[in-house]
Protein backbone atom coordinates (compact mmCIF):
# COMPACT_ATOMS: atom_id res chain seq x y z
CA UNK A 1 0.00 0.00 0.00
CA UNK A 2 1.15 3.51 -0.74
CA UNK A 3 0.90 4.72 2.18
CA UNK A 4 3.24 7.84 1.17
CA UNK A 5 0.38 10.03 -0.46
CA UNK A 6 0.32 13.46 0.16
CA UNK A 7 -3.46 13.91 1.92
CA UNK A 8 -3.85 17.57 2.90
CA UNK A 9 -4.60 18.36 6.12
CA UNK A 10 -8.25 19.32 5.72
CA UNK A 11 -9.00 15.91 4.23
CA UNK A 12 -7.40 14.07 6.81
CA UNK A 13 -8.96 15.37 9.63
CA UNK A 14 -12.02 15.43 7.57
CA UNK A 15 -13.24 12.04 8.72
CA UNK A 16 -12.14 12.68 12.39
CA UNK A 17 -14.64 16.02 12.80
CA UNK A 18 -17.19 13.51 10.79
CA UNK A 19 -16.91 10.59 13.63
CA UNK A 20 -16.80 12.69 16.58
CA UNK A 21 -19.98 14.81 15.36
CA UNK A 22 -22.28 11.82 14.55
CA UNK A 23 -21.08 10.30 18.35
CA UNK A 24 -22.04 13.67 19.66
CA UNK A 25 -25.27 13.54 18.45
CA UNK A 26 -25.76 9.67 18.37
CA UNK A 27 -24.43 9.61 22.30
CA UNK A 28 -25.69 12.92 23.65
CA UNK A 29 -29.18 13.33 21.56
CA UNK A 30 -30.06 9.93 21.39
CA UNK A 31 -28.43 7.96 24.14
CA UNK A 32 -27.15 5.55 21.77
CA UNK A 33 -23.91 3.48 21.48
CA UNK A 34 -20.88 4.34 19.77
CA UNK A 35 -20.56 1.97 17.26
CA UNK A 36 -22.94 3.54 14.11
CA UNK A 37 -21.06 6.50 14.55
CA UNK A 38 -17.48 4.80 14.50
CA UNK A 39 -18.89 3.24 11.13
CA UNK A 40 -20.19 6.11 9.49
CA UNK A 41 -16.29 7.68 10.72
CA UNK A 42 -15.05 4.56 8.30
CA UNK A 43 -16.73 5.26 5.34
CA UNK A 44 -16.24 9.18 5.08
CA UNK A 45 -12.56 8.19 5.52
CA UNK A 46 -12.45 5.75 3.18
CA UNK A 47 -14.41 8.41 0.65
CA UNK A 48 -11.44 10.36 1.45
CA UNK A 49 -9.10 7.52 0.72
CA UNK A 50 -10.84 6.94 -2.78
CA UNK A 51 -10.90 10.68 -3.69
CA UNK A 52 -6.59 10.81 -2.61
CA UNK A 53 -6.13 8.31 -5.55
CA UNK A 54 -6.30 4.87 -3.29
CA UNK A 55 -7.69 1.67 -4.69
CA UNK A 56 -10.98 -0.17 -2.89
CA UNK A 57 -8.65 -3.29 -2.70
CA UNK A 58 -5.92 -1.06 -0.40
CA UNK A 59 -8.87 1.06 1.45
CA UNK A 60 -10.18 -2.96 1.78
CA UNK A 61 -6.52 -4.20 3.07
CA UNK A 62 -6.18 -1.28 5.24
CA UNK A 63 -9.24 -1.82 7.06
CA UNK A 64 -8.53 -5.54 7.90
CA UNK A 65 -4.74 -4.42 8.78
CA UNK A 66 -6.29 -2.21 11.51
CA UNK A 67 -8.92 -5.16 12.28
CA UNK A 68 -5.83 -7.64 12.60
CA UNK A 69 -4.15 -5.44 15.02
CA UNK A 70 -7.12 -5.80 17.51
CA UNK A 71 -7.68 -9.41 17.53
CA UNK A 72 -4.88 -10.28 20.59
CA UNK A 73 -7.61 -7.77 22.29
CA UNK A 74 -10.10 -9.79 21.24
CA UNK A 75 -8.77 -13.01 22.27
CA UNK A 76 -7.69 -11.74 25.60
CA UNK A 77 -11.80 -10.19 26.12
CA UNK A 78 -13.02 -13.17 25.41
CA UNK A 79 -11.19 -15.11 27.98
CA UNK A 80 -11.96 -12.43 30.45
CA UNK A 81 -15.47 -13.20 30.09
CA UNK A 82 -14.81 -16.55 30.46
CA UNK A 83 -12.49 -15.69 33.06
CA UNK A 84 -15.56 -13.69 35.43
CA UNK A 85 -17.87 -16.49 34.51
CA UNK A 86 -15.62 -18.94 35.92
CA UNK A 87 -14.39 -17.31 38.83
CA UNK A 88 -18.25 -15.92 39.75
CA UNK A 89 -19.74 -19.74 39.50
CA UNK A 90 -16.44 -20.95 41.03
CA UNK A 91 -16.86 -18.78 44.33
CA UNK A 92 -13.63 -17.44 43.66
CA UNK A 93 -14.55 -13.80 43.62
CA UNK A 94 -17.04 -14.19 46.52
CA UNK A 95 -13.98 -15.61 49.06
CA UNK A 96 -11.85 -12.35 47.62
CA UNK A 97 -14.57 -10.12 48.80
CA UNK A 98 -15.20 -11.95 51.67
CA UNK A 99 -11.55 -11.64 53.15
CA UNK A 100 -11.62 -8.66 51.65
CA UNK A 101 -14.63 -7.05 53.90
CA UNK A 102 -12.76 -8.49 56.59
CA UNK A 103 -9.62 -7.03 56.41
CA UNK A 104 -10.08 -3.46 54.93
CA UNK A 105 -11.43 -0.64 56.31
CA UNK A 106 -13.71 1.72 54.11
CA UNK A 107 -11.98 4.92 54.83
CA UNK A 108 -8.11 3.35 53.73
CA UNK A 109 -10.15 0.88 50.82
CA UNK A 110 -9.22 3.59 47.61
CA UNK A 111 -5.76 3.78 48.62
CA UNK A 112 -5.17 0.14 49.74
CA UNK A 113 -6.82 -1.29 46.34
CA UNK A 114 -4.80 1.34 44.10
CA UNK A 115 -1.26 0.16 45.72
CA UNK A 116 -2.44 -3.56 45.48
CA UNK A 117 -3.17 -3.00 42.18
CA UNK A 118 0.37 -0.96 41.10
CA UNK A 119 2.42 -4.34 43.35
CA UNK A 120 0.64 -6.86 40.96
CA UNK A 121 0.92 -4.55 37.83
CA UNK A 122 4.67 -4.15 38.70
CA UNK A 123 5.11 -7.74 39.15
CA UNK A 124 3.34 -8.83 35.77
CA UNK A 125 3.59 -6.15 33.46
CA UNK A 126 -0.15 -5.57 32.58
CA UNK A 127 -2.65 -3.70 33.63
CA UNK A 128 -5.58 -5.60 31.70
CA UNK A 129 -4.68 -8.84 33.84
CA UNK A 130 -4.06 -6.76 37.30
CA UNK A 131 -7.94 -5.07 36.56
CA UNK A 132 -9.34 -8.85 35.08
CA UNK A 133 -8.60 -10.29 39.02
CA UNK A 134 -7.35 -8.27 41.79
CA UNK A 135 -9.76 -5.50 40.35
CA UNK A 136 -12.83 -7.10 40.09
CA UNK A 137 -12.49 -8.44 43.74
CA UNK A 138 -11.74 -4.51 44.37
CA UNK A 139 -15.32 -3.73 42.77
CA UNK A 140 -16.73 -5.99 45.17
CA UNK A 141 -15.19 -5.08 47.96
CA UNK A 142 -15.76 -1.77 47.95
CA UNK A 143 -19.15 -2.19 46.91
CA UNK A 144 -20.13 -4.11 49.76
CA UNK A 145 -18.61 -0.84 51.56
CA UNK A 146 -20.78 0.79 50.48
CA UNK A 147 -18.60 3.34 47.88
CA UNK A 148 -20.04 4.19 44.62
CA UNK A 149 -18.77 2.18 41.60
CA UNK A 150 -16.58 5.15 39.68
CA UNK A 151 -14.57 5.94 42.55
CA UNK A 152 -13.45 1.88 42.87
CA UNK A 153 -12.91 1.66 39.15
CA UNK A 154 -10.96 4.83 39.11
CA UNK A 155 -8.87 3.88 42.30
CA UNK A 156 -8.12 0.47 40.57
CA UNK A 157 -6.84 1.98 36.92
CA UNK A 158 -4.70 4.14 38.57
CA UNK A 159 -3.11 1.46 40.40
CA UNK A 160 -3.44 -1.06 37.57
CA UNK A 161 -1.59 1.94 35.04
CA UNK A 162 0.79 2.48 37.23
CA UNK A 163 2.49 -0.57 37.47
CA UNK A 164 2.11 -0.97 33.92
CA UNK A 165 3.71 2.07 33.07
CA UNK A 166 6.50 1.43 35.95
CA UNK A 167 7.35 -1.94 34.99
CA UNK A 168 10.43 -3.77 33.09
CA UNK A 169 7.62 -5.92 31.74
CA UNK A 170 5.40 -3.80 30.15
CA UNK A 171 4.97 -4.20 26.53
CA UNK A 172 3.88 -0.36 26.20
CA UNK A 173 7.21 0.83 28.63
CA UNK A 174 9.45 -1.90 26.02
CA UNK A 175 7.69 -0.18 22.82
CA UNK A 176 8.03 3.55 23.72
CA UNK A 177 11.41 2.97 24.86
CA UNK A 178 12.54 0.79 21.84
CA UNK A 179 10.94 2.75 19.28
CA UNK A 180 12.88 5.44 20.62
CA UNK A 181 16.12 4.16 21.12
CA UNK A 182 16.48 4.37 24.76
CA UNK A 183 17.16 2.45 27.08
CA UNK A 184 14.69 0.64 29.12
CA UNK A 185 16.05 1.63 32.93
CA UNK A 186 16.85 5.10 31.82
CA UNK A 187 13.73 5.31 30.24
CA UNK A 188 11.97 3.81 33.25
CA UNK A 189 13.72 5.78 35.69
CA UNK A 190 12.81 9.23 33.51
CA UNK A 191 9.10 8.33 34.11
CA UNK A 192 9.77 8.45 37.97
CA UNK A 193 9.60 12.44 37.45
CA UNK A 194 5.72 12.27 36.26
CA UNK A 195 4.23 9.13 37.29
CA UNK A 196 5.06 8.90 41.39
CA UNK A 197 4.01 12.65 42.17
CA UNK A 198 0.54 11.71 39.91
CA UNK A 199 0.84 8.32 42.23
CA UNK A 200 1.35 10.91 45.02
CA UNK A 201 -1.72 13.40 44.39
CA UNK A 202 -3.93 10.26 43.64
CA UNK A 203 -3.70 8.39 46.44
CA UNK A 204 -3.94 12.35 48.63
CA UNK A 205 -7.09 12.41 46.89
CA UNK A 206 -8.02 8.58 47.76
CA UNK A 207 -7.15 9.92 50.93
CA UNK A 208 -10.04 12.66 51.46
CA UNK A 209 -12.69 10.66 49.43
CA UNK A 210 -12.18 7.48 52.06
CA UNK A 211 -12.71 10.17 54.89
CA UNK A 212 -16.31 9.85 53.51
CA UNK A 213 -16.93 6.35 54.21
CA UNK A 214 -15.92 5.75 58.02
CA UNK A 215 -19.44 5.26 59.43
CA UNK A 216 -21.78 3.10 60.69
CA UNK A 217 -23.61 2.65 57.81
CA UNK A 218 -20.54 1.33 55.89
CA UNK A 219 -20.07 -1.40 58.86
CA UNK A 220 -23.80 -2.45 58.42
CA UNK A 221 -23.47 -2.70 54.47
CA UNK A 222 -20.18 -4.79 55.16
CA UNK A 223 -21.81 -7.50 57.65
CA UNK A 224 -24.74 -7.48 55.25
CA UNK A 225 -22.54 -8.19 52.47
CA UNK A 226 -20.62 -10.69 54.36
CA UNK A 227 -23.87 -12.60 55.71
CA UNK A 228 -25.02 -13.06 51.87
CA UNK A 229 -22.00 -14.07 50.75
CA UNK A 230 -21.84 -16.75 53.21
CA UNK A 231 -25.52 -17.93 52.52
CA UNK A 232 -24.85 -17.87 49.05
CA UNK A 233 -21.36 -19.34 48.44
CA UNK A 234 -18.74 -21.84 49.88
CA UNK A 235 -15.84 -19.53 51.10
CA UNK A 236 -13.15 -20.74 51.39
CA UNK A 237 -9.46 -19.80 51.18
CA UNK A 238 -8.14 -22.60 49.41
CA UNK A 239 -10.47 -20.93 46.39
CA UNK A 240 -7.71 -17.71 46.92
CA UNK A 241 -5.22 -20.21 45.26
CA UNK A 242 -6.75 -19.55 41.54
CA UNK A 243 -6.25 -16.18 41.08
CA UNK A 244 -2.40 -16.30 43.15
CA UNK A 245 -1.92 -19.20 40.49
CA UNK A 246 -2.33 -17.31 37.78
CA UNK A 247 -0.53 -13.79 39.06
CA UNK A 248 2.20 -16.43 39.89
CA UNK A 249 2.50 -17.40 36.52
CA UNK A 250 1.96 -14.14 34.64
CA UNK A 251 4.86 -12.62 36.92
CA UNK A 252 6.85 -16.12 35.60
CA UNK A 253 6.52 -14.29 32.14
CA UNK A 254 3.95 -17.12 30.54
CA UNK A 255 2.09 -15.68 28.33
CA UNK A 256 -1.62 -13.96 29.68
CA UNK A 257 -3.38 -16.51 27.27
CA UNK A 258 -2.34 -19.57 28.21
CA UNK A 259 -2.49 -18.27 32.14
CA UNK A 260 -5.73 -16.93 32.32
CA UNK A 261 -7.00 -20.08 30.00
CA UNK A 262 -5.67 -22.43 33.32
CA UNK A 263 -7.71 -19.90 35.50
CA UNK A 264 -10.80 -20.59 33.79
CA UNK A 265 -10.10 -24.42 34.26
CA UNK A 266 -9.37 -23.89 37.49
CA UNK A 267 -12.83 -21.65 38.33
CA UNK A 268 -14.82 -24.40 36.30
CA UNK A 269 -13.78 -27.57 38.61
CA UNK A 270 -14.42 -24.96 41.29
CA UNK A 271 -18.09 -24.31 40.27
CA UNK A 272 -18.37 -27.94 40.04
CA UNK A 273 -16.82 -29.74 43.19
CA UNK A 274 -16.40 -26.68 45.71
CA UNK A 275 -19.88 -25.23 44.98
CA UNK A 276 -21.30 -27.67 43.72
CA UNK A 277 -23.27 -27.04 40.59
CA UNK A 278 -23.78 -29.65 37.41
CA UNK A 279 -21.60 -29.68 34.64
CA UNK A 280 -23.81 -28.64 32.15
CA UNK A 281 -24.51 -25.42 34.82
CA UNK A 282 -21.32 -24.98 34.75
CA UNK A 283 -21.05 -24.72 31.27
CA UNK A 284 -23.59 -22.62 30.95
CA UNK A 285 -21.74 -20.06 33.02
CA UNK A 286 -19.05 -19.91 30.67
CA UNK A 287 -21.38 -19.08 27.72
CA UNK A 288 -24.25 -16.91 29.20
CA UNK A 289 -22.30 -15.61 32.83
CA UNK A 290 -23.25 -16.54 36.28
CA UNK A 291 -26.37 -15.96 38.06
CA UNK A 292 -27.60 -15.55 41.03
CA UNK A 293 -31.06 -14.27 43.09
CA UNK A 294 -29.92 -13.78 46.76
CA UNK A 295 -32.11 -10.27 47.42
CA UNK A 296 -29.31 -8.68 48.29
CA UNK A 297 -29.35 -5.58 45.57
CA UNK A 298 -25.10 -5.65 46.06
CA UNK A 299 -24.43 -9.05 45.84
CA UNK A 300 -27.03 -9.55 42.61
CA UNK A 301 -25.98 -6.68 40.68
CA UNK A 302 -22.36 -8.00 41.41
CA UNK A 303 -21.78 -11.33 40.47
CA UNK A 304 -24.93 -11.58 37.61
CA UNK A 305 -22.49 -10.95 35.42
CA UNK A 306 -19.33 -12.90 33.02
CA UNK A 307 -19.04 -15.75 30.29
CA UNK A 308 -18.86 -15.12 26.35
CA UNK A 309 -22.19 -13.09 25.23
CA UNK A 310 -21.43 -10.22 28.37
CA UNK A 311 -18.26 -9.35 25.96
CA UNK A 312 -20.17 -9.49 22.36
CA UNK A 313 -20.74 -5.91 23.17
CA UNK A 314 -17.33 -5.23 23.66
CA UNK A 315 -15.81 -7.03 21.25
CA UNK A 316 -18.00 -5.68 18.51
CA UNK A 317 -17.09 -2.12 19.27
CA UNK A 318 -13.69 -3.28 19.12
CA UNK A 319 -13.43 -4.34 15.78
CA UNK A 320 -15.74 -1.41 14.28
CA UNK A 321 -13.18 1.09 15.86
CA UNK A 322 -10.33 -0.56 14.55
CA UNK A 323 -11.64 -0.76 11.04
CA UNK A 324 -11.75 3.26 11.04
CA UNK A 325 -8.35 3.50 13.29
CA UNK A 326 -7.30 1.33 10.36
CA UNK A 327 -8.02 3.26 7.31
CA UNK A 328 -6.88 6.31 9.02
CA UNK A 329 -3.59 4.60 9.97
CA UNK A 330 -2.69 3.23 6.69
CA UNK A 331 -3.86 5.35 4.17
CA UNK A 332 -1.63 7.70 5.60
CA UNK A 333 -4.39 10.32 7.36
CA UNK A 334 -2.98 10.28 10.56
CA UNK A 335 0.56 10.76 9.47
CA UNK A 336 -0.80 13.61 8.03
CA UNK A 337 -2.39 15.48 11.00
CA UNK A 338 0.59 14.58 13.13
CA UNK A 339 2.93 15.84 10.83
CA UNK A 340 0.79 19.42 10.69
CA UNK A 341 0.86 19.02 14.40
CA UNK A 342 4.84 18.85 14.40
CA UNK A 343 5.27 21.66 12.00
CA UNK A 344 4.02 24.45 14.85
CA UNK A 345 6.60 23.44 16.96
CA UNK A 346 9.60 25.24 18.17
CA UNK A 347 10.95 24.35 21.30
CA UNK A 348 10.42 21.83 24.29
CA UNK A 349 7.87 24.20 25.69
CA UNK A 350 5.53 23.10 22.52
CA UNK A 351 6.97 19.98 21.27
CA UNK A 352 5.75 17.60 24.74
CA UNK A 353 2.73 18.61 24.71
CA UNK A 354 2.30 18.82 21.29
CA UNK A 355 3.50 15.33 21.19
CA UNK A 356 1.04 14.37 24.58
CA UNK A 357 -1.85 15.72 22.28
CA UNK A 358 -0.96 13.89 19.45
CA UNK A 359 -1.05 10.30 21.40
CA UNK A 360 -4.30 11.56 23.07
CA UNK A 361 -5.83 11.85 19.29
CA UNK A 362 -4.50 9.18 18.54
CA UNK A 363 -5.89 7.31 21.35
CA UNK A 364 -9.34 9.14 19.81
CA UNK A 365 -9.08 8.03 16.23
CA UNK A 366 -7.26 4.67 16.22
CA UNK A 367 -8.80 3.11 19.21
CA UNK A 368 -5.41 1.60 20.30
CA UNK A 369 -2.97 2.63 22.58
CA UNK A 370 -0.17 0.63 21.14
CA UNK A 371 -1.14 2.76 17.43
CA UNK A 372 -0.74 5.93 20.15
CA UNK A 373 2.98 5.02 21.07
CA UNK A 374 3.65 4.00 17.87
CA UNK A 375 2.76 6.85 15.06
CA UNK A 376 4.03 9.86 17.70
CA UNK A 377 7.13 8.06 18.21
CA UNK A 378 7.90 7.83 13.81
CA UNK A 379 7.12 11.49 13.28
CA UNK A 380 8.64 12.90 16.33
CA UNK A 381 11.89 11.10 16.64
CA UNK A 382 14.12 13.42 14.31
CA UNK A 383 12.08 16.45 15.53
CA UNK A 384 12.96 15.98 18.76
CA UNK A 385 16.74 15.26 17.90
CA UNK A 386 17.08 18.41 15.57
CA UNK A 387 16.23 20.81 18.38
CA UNK A 388 18.45 19.19 20.86
CA UNK A 389 16.11 16.59 23.32
CA UNK A 390 17.07 13.50 24.35
CA UNK A 391 15.10 10.44 23.03
CA UNK A 392 14.14 9.80 26.54
CA UNK A 393 11.89 13.34 26.77
CA UNK A 394 9.86 11.32 23.65
CA UNK A 395 9.72 7.88 25.68
CA UNK A 396 8.11 9.36 28.43
CA UNK A 397 6.04 11.77 26.67
CA UNK A 398 4.73 9.18 24.44
CA UNK A 399 3.73 7.03 27.71
CA UNK A 400 1.79 9.80 29.20
CA UNK A 401 -0.11 11.05 26.91
CA UNK A 402 -0.23 7.55 24.79
CA UNK A 403 -0.57 4.94 28.07
CA UNK A 404 -2.36 6.55 30.31
CA UNK A 405 -5.25 8.79 28.21
CA UNK A 406 -6.06 5.74 26.21
CA UNK A 407 -8.83 4.83 29.31
CA UNK A 408 -10.72 8.12 28.62
CA UNK A 409 -11.99 7.25 25.17
CA UNK A 410 -14.76 4.60 25.41
CA UNK A 411 -14.66 3.45 21.97
CA UNK A 412 -10.48 2.61 22.86
CA UNK A 413 -9.59 -1.02 23.17
CA UNK A 414 -8.57 0.16 27.14
CA UNK A 415 -12.03 1.84 27.52
CA UNK A 416 -14.37 -0.55 26.53
CA UNK A 417 -12.15 -3.49 28.35
CA UNK A 418 -12.82 -1.35 31.51
CA UNK A 419 -16.47 -1.71 31.15
CA UNK A 420 -16.41 -5.65 29.74
CA UNK A 421 -14.39 -5.88 33.33
CA UNK A 422 -15.18 -3.57 35.91
CA UNK A 423 -18.75 -2.77 34.64
CA UNK A 424 -18.24 0.66 34.73
CA UNK A 425 -18.42 3.49 31.67
CA UNK A 426 -15.68 6.17 31.27
CA UNK A 427 -17.83 9.03 32.44
CA UNK A 428 -18.46 7.25 35.75
CA UNK A 429 -14.90 6.48 36.30
CA UNK A 430 -12.96 9.36 34.64
CA UNK A 431 -12.99 11.53 37.48
CA UNK A 432 -11.64 9.63 39.70
CA UNK A 433 -8.65 8.03 37.14
CA UNK A 434 -6.26 10.60 39.05
CA UNK A 435 -3.26 9.02 38.05
CA UNK A 436 -4.16 8.90 34.58
CA UNK A 437 -4.98 12.81 33.74
CA UNK A 438 -2.35 14.40 36.44
CA UNK A 439 0.38 12.83 34.58
CA UNK A 440 0.01 14.42 31.12
CA UNK A 441 -0.92 17.17 33.01
CA UNK A 442 2.62 17.36 35.34
CA UNK A 443 4.57 16.20 32.13
CA UNK A 444 3.48 19.59 30.03
CA UNK A 445 4.21 21.64 33.41
CA UNK A 446 7.79 20.47 33.11
CA UNK A 447 8.09 21.25 30.00
CA UNK A 448 6.98 24.59 30.09
CA UNK A 449 9.02 25.04 33.03
CA UNK A 450 12.03 23.12 31.61
CA UNK A 451 12.47 21.00 34.88
CA UNK A 452 13.71 17.41 34.09
CA UNK A 453 14.00 18.03 30.58
CA UNK A 454 17.05 16.63 29.21
CA UNK A 455 18.81 17.95 26.37
CA UNK A 456 21.39 16.27 24.34
CA UNK A 457 25.30 16.53 24.45
CA UNK A 458 26.81 19.20 22.37
CA UNK A 459 28.66 16.65 20.54
CA UNK A 460 25.51 14.42 19.28
CA UNK A 461 24.16 17.50 18.44
CA UNK A 462 26.77 18.14 16.17
CA UNK A 463 26.14 14.89 14.54
CA UNK A 464 23.11 15.43 14.37
CA UNK A 465 22.70 18.75 12.13
CA UNK A 466 25.28 17.24 9.87
CA UNK A 467 22.68 14.23 9.27
CA UNK A 468 20.13 16.59 9.02
CA UNK A 469 22.47 19.04 6.47
CA UNK A 470 23.18 15.68 4.38
CA UNK A 471 19.51 14.53 3.99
Amino acid sequence: MNVDKNIPFFWAVLPIIAMVVAMLITIVVFEGAPHVPLAFGTIVASLVAWRQGFEWQEIESSIYKGIRLALPAIVIIILVGLAIGAWMGGGVVATMVYYGLSLLRPDLFLISITLMCAVVSIAIGSSWSTMGTIGIAGMGIGAGMGIPAGMIAGAVISGAYFGDKMSPLSDTTNLASGLTDTDLFVHIKNMFYTTVPGLLIALGVYWYLGTSFSGAAELTNIANTMTALEQSFVISPWLLLVPLIVIVMVANKIPALPALTFGIFLGFLCQIFVQGDTTAVSMNTLQNGYVIETGNDVIDTLFNRGGIDSMMYTVSMTIVAMTFGGVLENTGMLNSIVKKMASLTKSAKTLIPTTIASCFITNATCSEQYISVVVPARMFSNVYRERGLASKNLSRALEDGGTLTSVFIPWNTCGVFILATLGVGVVEYAPYAVLNFTVPIISILYAITGFSIAKIKPEEQSLVSASSKQS
